[in-house]
């Protein structure tokens, strides 16, 4: 594998009792690059992630990060390693302003629970960094709308704020244009490139085009297998993306 990859996974095998969904999957993330995800439904890409990020652990092979084995470490732990995720089904407290939400989930507070994140209102640092990193999402002019009020848009660009908010060194995003219409899948790729660069980025994504677009790598992940690997315009070139129905790509 890549000796410069940030992260990586290593021969990595996972089954269910009698069911194998991953088979030998080897890959690998470089600093600073968005690498992308996809096959069909079915094809072990979920699991994948799941594997990646500490949900699941692994029959065999290993998941590495800056060296590091942290093959079946809690996602908890992992976190705290400098790795965050967002996920398909929103994870926000929805009667939480967006402030809050980002507050709970600075280093250290998320822990301690509602509570300690109305406490921490009065700290005027640890306030100025929620609003550095709603900034940076572009939900500035948003903090004092509690979540549940938030278009759903705005919902998941505060998500990945949430993710953010513990200044990660790789950002794994489940789905993030999962339930959007158009107007907003464009606001979010505008998000997600301007992150790039400044945060390692692994996507799994359905929206071809939106991964496409981004992507400096993407991994075909299908029968729980890596079957094709590559730039955006190699695998637009390659003939069984081309006649798959991952293929049809504007």
């Amino acid at each position: 594998m890549n000796a410069t990859a940030l992260f990586e996974a290593r021969g990595l095998h996972m089954r269910f009792g009698d069911r194998v969904v991953l088979e030998n999957v080897s890959l690998a993330f470089p600093e600073g690059q968005l690498s992308g995800i996809m096959g069909p439904n079915g094809a072990g890409k979920t699991t994948c992630f799941n594997v990646l990020t500490g949900r699941y652990r692994p029959t065999r092979g290993q998941v590495l990060f800056r060296g590091q084995d942290i093959t079946g470490l809690s996602p908890h732990r992992i976190a705290r390693l400098g790795v965050s995720r967002s996920f398909q089904l929103l994870n926000l407290f929805n009667d939480f302003t967006a402030e809050e939400n980002v507050l709970v989930a600075l280093p250290g507070l998320r822990d301690h629970g509602m509570n300690m994140a109305r406490d921490v209102m009065a700290d005027r640092s640890l306030r100025d960094r929620a609003a550095a990193v709603l900034d940076r999402v572009g939900l500035g002019a948003k903090g004092g709308i509690p979540a549940r009020q938030l278009p759903y848009g705005d919902r998941r660009a505060l998500e990945i704020g949430v993710a953010l908010a513990a200044d990660p060194a790789v950002l794994f995003l489940d789905e993030p244009t999962s339930g959007l219409g158009a107007d907003a899948i464009g606001r979010l790729a505008e998000l997600v490139r301007r992150l790039k660069g400044e945060v390692t980025i692994v996507a799994i994504e359905h929206d071809m085009e939106f991964l496409f677009g981004l992507a400096d790598t993407i991994a075909v992940i299908h029968w729980g297998q890596v079957i094709r690997h590559g730039t955006p315009d190699a695998l637009r070139a390659d003939p069984w993306v081309r006649n798959s129905n991952l293929g049809r790509l504007k």
